[in-house]
């Protein structure tokens, strides 16, 4: 199997010595006492083997997390904790996927969803978003399903556009998955990270949707601490079960010190949502008006730590293989290309960039993206 597209750009952007702007994760934004707390777990609690399904403290935190932010009505139950969120997609994946079955998936996708269905038999069936807008066609979406389709992989908010799907959308991913009477796998980390006062709603929340989609949360992408790897599956309890079982044979547990914090997170209030989703827009702004201050355009994200620079309309020659990989050899700053996203017919015209870095962090990637700029000039 090849190295992802994020570990090439890391190591590239150790070697020269370049600006990270390619992995995305943050470098602030975590709440302080969350971390006393795993501190305190780890020291004073069991650092043995956790119910593989979770800490029955975490379950409920994560069900009463649910009912307070968007009127779910669930149980310990419905909640399955794994060791990160691409841990969920995997158990959800192996749990509903058989040998033979189609697998739909909204592309550019997170990559870690393509090699998953393989592995689990299954067969990867793309369907392209368009840039600028990045909007479900239902012309499209129908055109995908055969006599083979099991599930829909969907993502939203969707990494890497950044694009938080509206209800209209929403709607034509849930009229067709009854339609054809499909499992959707809706992968969901980014529920809290909205940068424009947006509103998230869950699929499952849709009528007819709560016994057919499994979601994947993500404490690491709620608490910005995405080295802990805590995530979680919602599902119906039957098929919370169901996906229970094939986590028992991927990780079995996750690190139960990080799920007791998790719990303190998750029962200290709410609190830190707000200014959280402040920092990263303010992150945004500045990322933002500096790139465009060097003469690219950018696509505005509504979510996720995310935006995309679109070569093309910012006069550039150059595909985004060939921008990425100048850019961190020659201007030290790593990008992600989005073409790794995809690969039938990908766009490759973009770039993505992660925002959520320390005033300096960013500067420091837009002068070098200047520098990039004149590269190709």
């Amino acid at each position: 199997m090849k190295v992802s597209v994020f570990e090439r750009m890391s190591l590239a952007a150790a070697k020269h010595g370049a600006v990270n702007l390619g992995q995305g994760f943050p470098d602030f934004g975590w709440p302080d006492e969350i971390l006393d707390e795993a501190a305190r777990a780890l020291k004073e609690t069991s650092n043995q083997y956790a119910p593989s399904s979770g800490l029955p403290q975490l379950r409920q935190a994560i069900a009463d997390h649910y009912g307070r932010h968007f009127a779910q009505q669930l149980d310990p139950d419905h909640v399955c904790v794994t060791s990160g969120a691409t841990e969920a997609l995997g158990a959800m994946i192996l749990s509903t996927v058989e040998p033979g079955d189609e697998v739909i998936i909204f592309t550019p996708a997170y990559d870690s969803y393509a090699p998953m269905i393989r592995r689990a038999g299954g067969k990867p069936r793309e369907v392209a978003l368009q840039p600028p807008g990045w909007k479900i066609d239902r012309g499209a979406l129908r055109a995908a399903v055969t006599s083979k389709t099991r599930a829909i992989i969907f993502n939203n908010p969707q990494n890497p556009t950044g694009r938080l799907f509206g209800p209209d959308e929403l709607q034509i991913v849930a009229d067709i998955a009854i339609e054809h009477d499909l499992m959707v796998i809706s992968d969901e980390v980014w529920e809290h990270v909205l940068l424009h006062d947006e509103r998230f709603t869950p699929l499952a929340t849709l009528s007819g949707m709560a016994e057919r989609t499994l979601k994947a949360g993500s404490a690491g992408k709620i608490f910005s601490l995405t080295g802990w790897k805590v995530g979680w599956i919602i599902a119906s309890p039957e098929n919370a079960a169901v996906a229970a079982r094939a986590h028992q044979f991927l990780t079995f547990s996750t690190a139960p010190n990080l799920q007791s914090a998790v719990v303190f997170g998750l029962q200290g209030g709410d609190a830190w949502i707000e200014p959280m989703r402040q920092r990263f827009a303010r992150a945004l702004a500045r990322m933002r008006t500096g790139l465009i201050n060097e003469g690219y355009a950018v696509l505005e994200p509504a979510s996720t730590y995310f935006l995309c620079v679109d070569l093309k309309a910012s006069g550039l020659n150059a595909d985004d293989e060939t921008f990425a990989t100048a850019a961190v050899e020659q201007a030290r700053v790593a990008t992600i290309p989005v073409s790794a996203f995809a690969e039938d017919n990908p766009s490759r015209h973009l770039v993505r960039l992660c925002f959520a870095k320390r005033d300096e962090t960013i500067d420091a990637g837009v002068e070098a993206m200047a520098r990039a700029r004149e590269l190709f000039k």
